[in-house]
């Protein structure tokens, strides 16, 4: 009786070890914030190229201009920072022409920008998604950040355009050796985009209220940062203070790159190198906590 009721129970093991053998993928809870899941992420790459086209194609789909709205948009900005803060303020743009050097600071900031307050609205934005269909949570902010990468080189060409033009009209003088160091500038503000992104978006499931300062906290931190002005029109004090800000050594090393107006400070990439590790680090670690119980506080 007891070899029989043995042999009954090694059978129903079987069984199971059988049935869950047939099953591709487990769920299971995260038992640590560290797990990031990457193998997971890189699993569901359709999905986040799925994403990543509708990011791209859906805005624009219904509206008359269509995809002609990404070289619009940054050509109506620069209209009016020459007439406001070229004509009206009188910033010096440092002996560059005003379209260029405006054009060369909207476009990278655009990109930090629109990463920054898309990514920050993920968990509000998607919560029907998440409380229906599981897929690594990750997916979507990063889904943000390369289909802004997309918007940003199809704008990075209106840029092309207008420089040759004044390259030879203007004798500018590009630095070939910063100019390499593009991809590392645009890794660090596709970082830091995400990374305040992903810290705000798990602030405001519990506090809504930030998310009403989030767009005005990201345009006073534009003036904080030289987009309208170069830094050779601001004193020492100030050139101290904007330090601090890890955008300014990107946004300087891009414009001394491309059109030789900037401030090429190799100390302040490598600090805003590490303040995007620490802000990128913390966002995914707090994404993860928050990913756990945003259900019930959303």
């Amino acid at each position: 009786m007891d070899m029989d009721m043995s042999k009954n129970m090694e059978r129903v093991m079987k069984d199971k070890q059988e049935g869950l053998e047939e099953w591709s993928t487990i769920i299971k809870p995260k038992t640590s914030v560290w797990n990031l899941y990457i193998k997971e992420i890189w699993a569901y790459r359709d999905l986040l190229i799925l994403f990543v086209k509708r990011d791209i194609i859906t805005v624009y789909k219904q509206t008359v201009l269509g995809p002609i709205w990404f070289f619009v948009q940054p050509i109506l900005t620069t209209l009016v920072y020459i007439f406001v803060f070229g004509g009206i303020a009188g910033i010096s743009t440092g002996g560059i022409p005003k379209p260029l050097f405006y054009l060369s600071g909207i476009i990278l900031w655009n990109y930090f920008a629109d990463c920054f307050t898309l990514t920050s609205d993920t968990f509000i934005k998607n919560q029907n998604i998440f409380g229906k269909v599981y897929f690594p949570r990750l997916i979507l902010p990063l889904s943000i950040v390369v289909s802004g990468l997309i918007k940003l080189a199809i704008q990075f060409t209106l840029f092309i355009a207008f420089y040759v033009y004044y390259y030879f009209q203007s004798g500018i003088a590009p630095n070939y050796s910063a100019i390499l160091i593009l991809p590392y500038l645009l890794l660090l503000m596709a970082g830091l985009g995400l990374g305040f992104g992903l810290i705000f978006s798990s602030l405001t499931t519990k506090y809504r209220d930030l998310k009403f300062l989030i767009v005005f906290g990201v345009q006073l931190f534009m003036y904080a940062t030289p987009i309208i002005y170069p830094m050779s029109s601001i004193g020492v004090t100030a050139k101290e203070i904007l330090f601090y800000n890890p955008l300014t050594h990107i946004i300087e090393a891009f414009k001394y790159g491309f059109i030789g107006e900037g401030e090429f400070n190799g100390l302040g990439l490598v600090y805003s190198g590490v303040v995007t590790f620490i802000v990128l680090t913390s966002g995914i670690l707090l994404f993860n906590r928050t990913e756990k119980s945003f259900m019930d506080t959303v």
